[in-house]
């Protein structure tokens, strides 16, 4: 195979459809092309991911007997014989107080789906980015151990950044003056969620950094950073773009050089108004 596999085939592989000739070629395929093996693994990612975020939330036990009890108790009180007159000579009165109740009710039952709203989009931006972090983790350690070249291998700014033009549908800059002792290396085409995006490639001192940047999703979540499997992963945005940077440099150099190509992007900004 020749061509790079489908995102039909891609697809198919991640669900388990494929026939067995039509696995064994896309096997032989993924064992020479990085770049569908990377699809792939994304694949596979964005099922597991998406199976977690399908759960759905449910009010919890206290507040559904709460709404029950308050229900059963109106109920009881208009059943009473002794305040059936009460209730007929002074119905406006007990109007009001059903009003309230319905109104306390209502309140309830709105600050209940309030709350199971921002439970779900939480656990569906945390269960996102614990994905993304498992992307960018696997896609670094496979740059590590890869023995291929960077697809573009250059310390020049103004020789990788033109060389992405046409395969990103987006533009970045990049910093003219880097933190002490870091230097760019190259840099690769990527794929996260299964969209391009670019690959850079730095060096702080003997720590090999890739730097993800893309285009930055309407849910995108702040500033953050986390440890994963002996990495730092630092995810931070500027403007329309979101970037990735990981390494097992100290935390602090790391936020050195991401603040670098935050401030950067400051001249893209100004292009696009």
């Amino acid at each position: 195979m020749s061509d790079h596999l489908s995102p039909l085939a891609l697809n198919a592989l991640a669900d388990g459809e494929l026939d067995g000739e039509s696995l064994a070629q896309a096997n032989e395929h993924l064992a020479g092309c990085s770049l569908c093996t990377t699809g792939a693994l994304h694949q596979s990612l964005l099922k597991s991911a998406t199976a977690r975020a399908g759960q759905r939330y449910t009010p919890p036990p206290h507040l559904q007997e709460r709404l029950m009890h308050l229900a059963a108790a109106e109920s009881s009180q208009a059943e009473r014989p002794e305040l059936r007159s009460q209730v007929r000579s002074s119905g406006s009165r007990w109007g009001t107080l059903g009003w309230a109740t319905a109104a306390v009710l209502l309140l309830l039952f709105g600050t209940a789906l309030i709350v199971q709203r921002n439970l779900r989009k939480a656990e569906v931006a945390s269960v996102e980015h614990t994905a993304l972090v498992s992307e960018v983790f696997d896609q670094h350690v496979a740059t590590l151990a890869g023995s291929l070249p960077p697809q573009v291998v250059s310390t020049d700014r103004h020789t990788v950044k033109p060389w992405f033009q046409g395969k990103i549908p987006f533009s970045f800059n990049l910093p003219e003056n880097l933190p002490k002792d870091t230097t760019l290396d190259g840099a690769n085409l990527a794929y996260m969620r299964n969209q391009p995006v670019a690959q850079l490639l730095y060096s702080i001192g003997k720590h090999r950094v890739s730097v993800f940047v893309s285009e930055r999703p309407s849910s995108g979540a702040g500033d953050s950073l986390v440890d994963h499997s002996g990495f730092h992963v630092m995810d931070f945005s500027a403007g329309d773009l979101e970037m990735v940077a990981i390494s097992d440099v100290d935390p602090a150099r790391l936020a050195e050089l991401a603040g670098a190509i935050r401030r950067a992007q400051t001249g893209n900004q100004q292009q696009h108004r």
